[in-house]
């Protein structure tokens, strides 16, 4: 087995100095939720664990959780690609091709069995027809590598649910990675796709404290899919007091009210696209005018026509209807009001009184 360097060894080897390590450690520190005073937890486990090796597997995919994965901002991609894991295999990244590839893919298994991450984005068919490689179908591709491996990250809704090709009626017989592999620690890491700092984070949480971080009971990390969008969503003032999109032409969409009555699925959907946001921050879709589509869910992609309402807000049977929700807050505004303006009046004459009273 080849000897692998610490992570700090290869940060060194590619010209990062002390003070850029340290850097790195703690963006990845509040990447991952840590508090500023964890960040040595980070920096001791950087300078003292090896690069993992790993191995990425895609299946019936479109590539855009590798294209997401490339675009992390915190830790920046090179970090994650050249100091912190040794990426041994993957289609888009690996320079190699053909049997070259199919060959070091292989060899992952004699060198690192038991010790390698294999991370898998696209759906498995059930049909061996419709996907092989090297002669070899997904579904027994996939089985061989998840068997020597420790550790199985699925990224994208295809991976963790099905995804795309999975939608009605399903002619492949898609299926999530879950359902090929059960004795293997598996995290599921969903979006189409996923935000890229969330990608790496998982990795990097694993790397730091050696086990599978907290999940939810979908097999989802806590800390990247621990609120629903609606929670911390930047139009979230504009739903409790009344205020709507009708349509994407209204003054209403200038405004920036919100986007409920146009689809949006943020009540409903587990992520962390309002709190970190997409490329490097910057924005996300509602806040871009678009309305959550709910991707990171399960059969999301069953669940169109995207732009109609149809998210349950939870803890109701049914849609809530928005316009009576409207005319509530409204009447409690008013009451409010009217409340104010009579306890006004009474002060006054109060204050009048006591006034002649002194005179």
């Amino acid at each position: 087995m080849k000897k692998q360097k610490t992570v700090y060894e290869a940060a060194i080897d590619h010209g990062f100095n002390r003070r850029d390590f340290l850097k790195m450690c703690t963006a990845l520190a509040a990447t991952l939720g840590l508090e500023f005073s964890q960040s040595d937890q980070v920096v001791k486990a950087m300078e003292t664990k090896t690069r993992v090796p790993v191995v990425w597997l895609q299946f019936q995919d479109c590539t855009g959780c590798s294209e997401s994965f490339i675009r992390s901002s915190q830790p920046k991609i090179e970090s994650v690609l050249l100091d912190m894991i040794s990426l041994e295999y993957s289609e888009v990244l690996s320079s190699s091709s053909g049997h070259q590839a199919e060959a070091a893919m292989k060899q992952v298994l004699k060198d690192y069995k038991g010790k390698y991450i294999l991370a898998v984005e696209g759906s498995i068919p059930e049909d061996d027809a419709f996907s092989t490689a090297g002669g070899q179908s997904a579904k027994a591709q996939f089985q061989e590598m998840a068997a020597g491996a420790m550790l199985i990250i699925a990224y994208g809704s295809c991976a963790s649910w099905g995804g795309i090709a999975a939608a009605h009626p399903n002619p492949t017989g898609a299926k999530p990675v879950t359902s090929f592999v059960k004795d293997t620690p598996t995290i599921l890491v969903p979006g189409c796709p996923p935000i890229s700092e969330v990608m790496t984070g998982v990795i990097a949480h694993y790397i730091t404290f050696g086990k599978v971080p907290e999940l939810d009971q979908h097999g989802r990390p806590k800390a990247f899919f621990r609120h629903r969008i609606h929670d911390k969503c930047n139009r979230r003032a504009y739903f409790d007091a009344g205020l709507y999109v009708e349509n994407f032409d209204d003054e209403g969409a200038k405004q920036g009210y919100c986007l409920y009555k146009v689809g949006c699925k943020g009540p409903t959907t587990y992520n962390s696209c309002a709190e970190m946001r997409w490329n490097g921050g910057v924005s996300y879709p509602i806040q871009s005018g678009n309305p959550c589509i709910g991707c990171s869910e399960k059969d999301f992609w069953d669940n169109a026509p995207f732009y109609t309402r149809r998210a349950i807000i939870p803890g109701t049977q049914t849609t809530i209807n928005p316009d009576a929700v409207g005319l509530a807050v409204i009447g409690a505004t008013t009451a409010g009001i009217a409340v104010h303006a009579a306890g006004t009046v009474v002060l006054r004459k109060i204050q009048d009184k006591r006034g002649g009273e002194d005179e």
